[in-house]
């Protein structure tokens, strides 16, 4: 209905319509510039539930839209445009047959590790991956299981995926494989489990393709780009291996306009937002765990062992329903609690509060020496956003 809804309105404004199917976003944003398109768009709940979905733009050099172009977008929206073609002018829409395959033997070829040694189990999400993932890993040799690749259209992340790991831990241990990779349902986001079930974040599986792509020497600026949300422990492990660590504000958008500044290749979120820019222009969960397995085999390392390098300090994160996070910046008595926190632990800990760009929260995280000091501050400083700006139903 969505697809059906966004081709007709582009269509009646005499834009010529290429129809790609189900494909995962960093296939669209590969997509966009081979076939010469001026733009691209995909319906999308990305890693949320069905009733999310939105539309994802993707500019003609295949990466995502700014800021401000997305904002000039949403105003058009409400501002109906004169002269609308008719007859003749209008768009045409076509079906694009071979859409699949060619983002297929493009990961192929730009990854192409021999998996013929690695047992993996594939969790799809019930996603875009449930028609690329299965059918690269068994390319490559992969022994593989594929667990949740069956989309209706409205069981997309449900209970699966990067955003539920249960399932991807039994059938991983229950089996004995070495390992589970979990996507997101449009592709774009990867998570990893070890052999015996231990979950790998984003954090630890952007560390070993840090370490991969310096050992190779195409780590530019021997730098990786990451978020104010991910571990000290991986700033601490990249210190450790002569890596420079570039932080930015929460978004994969702004992790990839410091990497276009810097000039850097690497950079990604501990959700498992991962972007390689030797590979593609945005986030590819795919690309990603084909590096991931690159690196393994390459080593000869256990996940759990490479993995091994980022030592997690204790890490919190809880949300607190706010209609008003925009006022957030003025909560006095939420800043008091994030200074006492930093007086007492100094670089042995970290604090982040922000208004989530998506949702009606605040979200709290905090970083110490044990488990207990960050349920401590979590409550304290999460307490505070909530007797200043929270939503009665609490947090």
């Amino acid at each position: 209905m969505l697809e059906g809804a966004l081709a007709a309105g582009l269509s009646s404004a005499g834009a010529d319509v290429l129809l790609l199917g189900v494909l995962p976003t960093p296939a669209i944003a590969e997509a966009v510039p081979r076939l010469g398109a001026a733009a691209g768009a995909v319906i999308s709940a990305s890693h949320n539930p069905f009733p999310d979905n939105g539309i994802k733009l993707i500019g003609p050099d295949g990466f995502k839209l700014a800021d401000d172009a997305e904002s000039r977008v949403e105003s058009a929206i409400h501002t109906p445009p004169e002269g609308r073609p008719e007859g003749g002018a209008l768009g045409i829409s076509h079906v694009v047959e071979d859409a699949v395959e060619a983002y297929v033997a493009s990961l192929v070829e730009r990854h192409a590790p021999d998996l013929s040694s690695l047992s993996i189990v594939a969790d799809c999400a019930n996603g875009a991956t449930s028609v690329t993932a299965p059918e690269v890993l068994r390319r490559l040799g992969a022994r593989l299981t594929v667990i949740h690749a069956d989309p209706d259209g409205v069981n997309i992340n449900e209970g699966c995926g990067s955003t539920h790991l249960e399932s991807l831990r039994t059938a991983v241990t229950s089996g004995g494989h070495d390992l589970g990779l979990a996507f997101d349902g449009d592709g774009d986001r990867v998570l990893a489990v070890d052999r015996n079930g231990a979950v790998v974040d984003g954090d630890q599986i952007l560390a070993i393709l840090a370490l991969s792509l310096r050992r190779s020497g195409h780590l530019a600026g021997d730098a990786v780009v990451t978020t104010t949300m991910t571990n000290l422990g991986f700033r601490r492990a990249m210190t450790a291996h002569g890596v420079e660590v570039r932080w930015t504000d929460v978004g994969d958008r702004y992790v990839l306009e410091e990497m276009k500044r810097g000039g850097y290749v690497l950079g990604g979120e501990q959700s498992g937002h991962l972007i390689n820019l030797r590979s593609g222009p945005t986030g590819d969960g795919l690309g990603a765990a084909l590096m991931l397995l690159a690196a393994l085999v390459e080593t000869g390392e256990d996940l759990s062992e490479a993995a091994s390098v980022v030592q997690r300090l204790p890490q919190k994160l809880v949300g607190v329903r706010s209609a008003r996070k925009s006022e957030l910046p003025q909560a006095d008595e939420v800043w008091e609690e994030v200074r006492a926190f930093e007086a007492e632990f100094g670089d042995d800990g970290r604090v982040v509060v922000r208004a989530s760009g998506t949702e009606p929260l605040i979200r709290v995280m905090v970083e110490a020496p044990t488990t207990e000091d960050c349920d401590r501050w979590c409550e304290r400083i999460a307490g505070a956003a909530q007797a200043r700006l929270g939503d009665p139903a609490g947090t």
